[in-house]
């Protein structure tokens, strides 16, 4: 495989990254549709509630694009299909118990789980969802196996890691990097890693796509940690600010504080931010400087993502792949 990756030129306007790999979608929509049912109706009614009709699918499209990208064909396309509902399943499971967590009332544009069914049905259907998943990946070599288990292991380190960070004005760069690269790129980084296998893709290859995914998802963590300052909600589908006001140490933040001292008081006072303090916050979080500084740090770990896309072959996935990565980019409020 070949190609250099300053040749990739990001093809948005002309390319639909979800529509080249759109039948493997369809079959892995189906099929995740069925894995919601449960013998227990409430369970059943919660998998749907969150899942049915959600967002754009960015994970089981990144996952089924690398598949072909790596040569994959209709052969292994049923494996590479599992593994991305299996990605998708974790991902959701993550969902319902981080709003636990967060007493998030609001997601998806819409009342969350927890505000709908209460904290103990919405963790159980969480924990649903990833036996699902992983009842899907039984079957997958143990080495998958274990590339999914320990992308779970690194999300729920992160999430305590996050949650220790917490009201923390002291948290540094260093600190927000190792939280998404656990919470957020290892799920994406495990999801490049296994497409690339069931591609029957060299060694180097699947090292590379797995370097890929996490550069993938640290910069869509970054975009949404912006999109979390700037809103608006019907846009983001959440309150403005969420995260700040749970004190979760978010990129605009990191970085607000380090030059801020204002901010910095604001944050480390410990408690959940709301109100005069809350709107002072957002002012000073979104000056253009600042928004720009992340914009250019998710920016580059687009560059880093496209450098990974030379080690493919030329074809219309690398090319949607390379579409994919600067829609992410380029969301905006």
């Amino acid at each position: 495989m070949g190609g250099a990756a300053a040749a990739i030129a990001p093809a948005s306007a002309a390319v639909n990254p979800a529509r080249v790999v759109e039948a493997d979608l369809y079959s892995a929509e189906e099929k995740l549709g069925a894995l919601l049912n449960s013998n227990e109706a409430l369970i059943s009614e919660i998998c749907h509630y969150l899942v049915d009709g959600a967002g754009k699918r960015l994970r089981p499209a990144f996952v089924l694009l690398v598949h072909r990208a790596c040569g994959g064909t209709d052969r292994t396309a049923p494996n590479a299909i599992d593994a991305a509902i299996a990605i998708e399943l974790i991902h959701s499971a993550t969902l319902l118990h981080d709003d636990i967590i967060d007493g998030g009332m609001l997601r998806r544009g819409k009342p969350s789980a927890l505000a709908r069914y209460g904290p103990a049905a919405t963790l159980v259907a969480g924990d649903y969802l990833f036996c699902r998943a992983f009842e899907l990946c039984g079957r997958f070599e143990e080495n998958l196996v274990r590339t999914a288990a320990q992308a779970c292991i690194q999300l729920t380190e992160g999430e305590v890691m996050e949650g220790r960070l917490r009201h923390n004005a002291a948290t540094s760069l260093k600190d927000y990097l190792a939280v998404i690269a656990r919470k957020t790129a290892s799920l994406f980084a495990a999801g490049g890693k296994v497409a690339a296998d069931l591609a029957g893709a060299p060694r180097r290859t699947i090292d590379t796509m797995q370097h890929l995914g996490s550069s993938v998802g640290m910069a869509f963590q970054m975009i949404d940690d912006l999109l979390d300052i700037l809103g608006p909600e019907e846009k983001i589908g959440k309150s403005v600010g969420s995260d700040l006001r749970a004190g979760i140490p978010s990129l605009p933040v990191v970085l607000g504080v380090a030059a801020n001292p204002e901010l910095k008081a604001l944050v480390g006072n410990g408690t959940r931010m709301e109100g005069a303090a809350l709107e002072r916050a957002l002012r000073v979080l979104r000056e253009p400087k600042l928004v720009a500084q992340a914009r250019a740090m998710a920016a580059e770990q687009g560059r880093v993502a496209m450098a990974a896309l030379g080690e493919l072959a030329p074809s219309v996935y690398r090319d949607s792949l390379a579409a994919l990565i600067d829609d992410q980019l380029r969301r905006e409020v």
